[in-house]
């Protein structure tokens, strides 16, 4: 029993230094820091680069003859687990085609006061038309404003790409856009184009990529 209550009075003295020094533990820490040199991000002057995985502002892709990618499909709105994505599908027409397919997103909206960029909206997009950007200067003055549509999402239409409305390369399926088969725009859809919008302004550079 004597030896006992030794040990009892032992674990109860390393107890009470242990609690005495651990504010001493907590100070070295701050003391450890204070002689190290500040560190100060000069922003917005000095813009530090993102990692390149960063998620930042959503982005709608297209294929390179300018078509897009999204089908409407609204998967990404049922994953969002912060409800911040609003999807409406629309159907392509032979004067109305937009995407590969039968459909194509007719409303696409983010909604940025709610979003918590987790990125489950890529992983659930089953044609790639949503990818993130490194772009995470969302600030505004006004709350609607927080509220991306379509058109502030879609990427912009690239070097030979052609504006959509159009029809899909000739001779060719959905399946066909998704394996990375179409490389460009085709004389028939530049023609296509031609006759229902001769002031296109990427016509120019859609007759050089079909060439």
């Amino acid at each position: 029993m004597p030896e006992d209550k030794s040990e009892e009075r032992k674990g109860s003295l390393g107890r009470a230094i242990s609690e005495l020094l651990a504010p001493v533990a907590g100070f070295g820490v701050t003391f450890s820091n204070m002689f190290r040199p500040a560190v100060t991000e000069q922003y917005p002057f000095v813009k530090t680069p993102t990692a390149p995985r960063y998620h930042g502002r959503h982005q709608l892709n297209r294929y390179p003859d300018g078509l897009e990618k999204c089908i409407g499909c609204e998967l990404c709105a049922w994953a969002c687990p912060a409800d911040a994505i609003f999807v409406e599908g629309g159907d392509n027409t032979p004067d109305g085609q937009y995407s590969p397919g039968e459909r194509y997103g007719r409303v696409y909206q983010i909604n940025y006061l709610r979003c918590i960029f987790c990125g489950l909206c890529i992983e659930a997009c089953p044609t790639r038309a949503l990818t993130m950007s490194n772009d995470f200067e969302l600030a505004g003055p006004t709350r609607e404003g927080l509220i991306f549509t379509k058109e502030d999402l879609l990427a912009p239409l690239k070097e030979g790409m052609l504006a959509a409305p159009h029809p899909m390369v000739e001779g060719t399926v959905d399946d066909d856009y998704y394996r990375g088969d179409v490389e460009g725009p085709s004389a028939e859809q530049v023609a296509w184009v031609e006759r229902e919008r001769p002031q296109d302004p990427t016509l120019e550079a859609a007759r050089e990529a079909a060439r």
